[in-house]
């Protein structure tokens, strides 16, 4: 039988779950060589190909599914072993990962910053990707989203700020197609739609006092992100639903105009998650510290 290291189907299943020797190597503190020499030597021993590779990708051969469905019950027990241990340790110390949407990355890495100072034994790994998945599937410790992205069987942590989503144009635009009173007058005017990273279009969301409207208004102009339908409106190519957070400095300038501002009211902002049914590591006790003492600033 092929003698196995513990660090060997670690390392098979961070490659698993990155479907990338580079990002599994980031994690893991080795180079992306020394693991796909690491992941090769295994494979040699076992005698089957557990990845197929490519200069692009890597994906799991039916093999590995096999092979890694097996084992990955036994590596979370002894994870969860280490870390009963870690919770006697006066200080964590371990790896703390973490996936979060673009934006929400961008405003968590000054809490991450601060945990890190305070937590030099600590190590973040912070994914950022547009798609939702499945944090435990995939082998984090927590997410960071939305609050309505939030699957309902997760724990939620408020970050306590609240965001919006609002139409702008420029005053240039607004002064020769005129300015929308509500949101049916939107189906007049040249509207820049915006993909999310799923590759669906991000619907315009409105609310007044209590009335709903979702629409899909008309626009010559679709664009790869709300950021890039921004700078769009800038140009005065039309109207953009934008974050009002991303939209602030433009607004205060001059260069942009909110209107429908009574029809975008805030919503409830970032959440950190994590599961119901899994105790909290000791690195991750201690996050939520720091993040739940970062929101009362």
């Amino acid at each position: 039988m092929a003698d196995l290291t513990l660090s060997e189907l670690t390392a098979l299943g961070a490659v698993a779950a990155h479907r990338s020797f580079r990002a599994a190597a980031a994690e893991l503190g080795l180079s992306p060589s020394s693991l796909s020499h690491m992941v090769a030597s295994l494979e040699r021993r076992l005698g089957v190909r557990l990845f197929n590779r490519t200069t692009r990708s890597v994906a799991v051969t039916e093999a590995g599914e096999q092979f890694l469905a097996r084992i990955q019950p036994a590596l979370r027990e002894i994870a969860e072993a280490v870390e009963t241990v870690n919770r006697f340790r006066d200080t964590p110390a371990g790896l703390l990962r973490l996936n979060s949407s673009e934006g929400g990355s961008a405003r968590i890495l000054p809490v991450v910053l601060e945990f890190m100072a305070a937590y030099p034994e600590m190590r973040v790994d912070l994914v950022t990707e547009g798609r939702m998945i499945d944090i435990v599937a995939a082998g984090f410790d927590a997410g960071i989203r939305l609050a309505e992205a939030v699957p309902q069987d997760m724990v939620s942590v408020p970050l306590g700020i609240d965001e919006a989503m609002i139409v702008v144009g420029a005053p240039g635009y607004l002064a020769a197609r005129g300015v929308p009173r509500a949101p049916a007058d939107l189906f007049a005017h040249d509207c820049i739609r915006a993909r999310l990273p799923s590759g669906a279009l991000l619907r315009w969301e409105f609310e007044h006092q209590g009335e709903e409207v979702r629409i899909d208004p008309p626009g010559r102009l679709t664009i790869g992100s709300p950021e890039l339908s921004q700078q769009a409106a800038l140009a005065g190519a039309g109207l953009a639903f934008v974050s009002g957070r991303t939209a602030a400095a433009d607004l205060e300038s001059g260069r942009l105009r909110q209107v429908l501002a009574d029809w975008t009211p805030p919503f409830a902002g970032l959440c950190l998650y994590y599961p119901h049914q899994r105790l909290p590591s000791a690195g991750l006790r201690a996050f939520i510290d720091v993040f739940q003492r970062a929101r009362k600033r």
